[in-house]
Parts: C-alpha cells; sequence; structure tokens
C-alpha cells in the first residue's frame, strides 16, 4: 500500500464527521447515509483503496452474482429482505457492559461465550448482566420496539 493510502486510510479515524460526510460526496458522488461513522469510515477506507488500486475483478463480481443468485433465484427484493434468522456461524457479537467489553461467537447450533455454549443470545445476556434481556436487544441486533 502506498504511504499517501495509508495515510488516508489513518486519517479517516480522526476525521470530524461532517468531514467524512464531505468525502462521502466527493468519493461516491452521493448524499452520505444516515448511518453510523463506523459505517462511514469503513465503506470510505474500502472506497479510497478501490479508487487507488481497482475494485474487484470481473470474475470476482460474476462469482458473487452466481452465488447470490443460487440463494434467491435472482429475486432482488428477497436480496434486500432482512433475515429473522440468527447471525451467521462464526459471527462475533462484542458489547460492552459496565465498563467491560463481552464477546459472543455465533455457532451452528449455539452461542459460545468465555470458552462455554450457551442455547441463546438471552442467556448469555443474563449471565453478563444477572438480570433477563432480550438479546438481540442486548446485542444490538434488534431494538427495543421489536423492529428487526
Amino acid at each position: 500500500m502506498s504511504d499517501t493510502v495509508l495515510a488516508r486510510l489513518a486519517a479517516l479515524k480522526t476525521t470530524p464527521t461532517p468531514d467524512l460526510k464531505r468525502q462521502w460526496r466527493d468519493l461516491f458522488e452521493t448524499e452520505p447515509p444516515p448511518y453510523n461513522r463506523r459505517f462511514l469510515e469503513s465503506r470510505l477506507a474500502y472506497r479510497i483503496q478501490e479508487l487507488a488500486y481497482g475494485g474487484l475483478k470481473p470474475e470476482t463480481i460474476e462469482r458473487l452474482e452466481a452465488l447470490g443468485e443460487q440463494l434467491d433465484g435472482g429475486n432482488f427484493i428477497l436480496r434486500r429482505t432482512r433475515s429473522e434468522e440468527k447471525p451467521i456461524s462464526g459471527t462475533r457479537l462484542i458489547r460492552e457492559w459496565q465498563g467491560v467489553e463481552h464477546c459472543v461467537t455465533v455457532r451452528d447450533y449455539d452461542y459460545e461465550y468465555q470458552g462455554r455454549p450457551y442455547k441463546s443470545l438471552s442467556a448469555v445476556a443474563r449471565a453478563i448482566t444477572g438480570t433477563r434481556w432480550n438479546g438481540w436487544v442486548f446485542f444490538g441486533l434488534k431494538n427495543q420496539r421489536g423492529r428487526a
């Protein structure tokens, strides 16, 4: 990676949010989405590298599109629909609680927290807090009003 690209990527962490949004407009030629700062930083980092070194190879894009069609038969509405199922196995959910960072790994049939299996995210949240919680809400996968 060139020094210029590395410097631009490093600067994203300390750049004020209004400046990140200005960079978004410059790099994507659209208005920035109303998402959090972390999203803006990650997408800007990808775009900076994409412009400097090129995007995905055409073969990779074709392969990804073929995989998408295998999953949803080419139905773009279905492709954009959010799944109500649990996150993909291997996903790490991180939550700070009372100044301590807690990490849970999603597995095929359960969740792992501190080396122990749990049947639900609610069980993990209870182990962390000592009180009953909706695990999806506790880990930020669902808001408190019940919408995903």
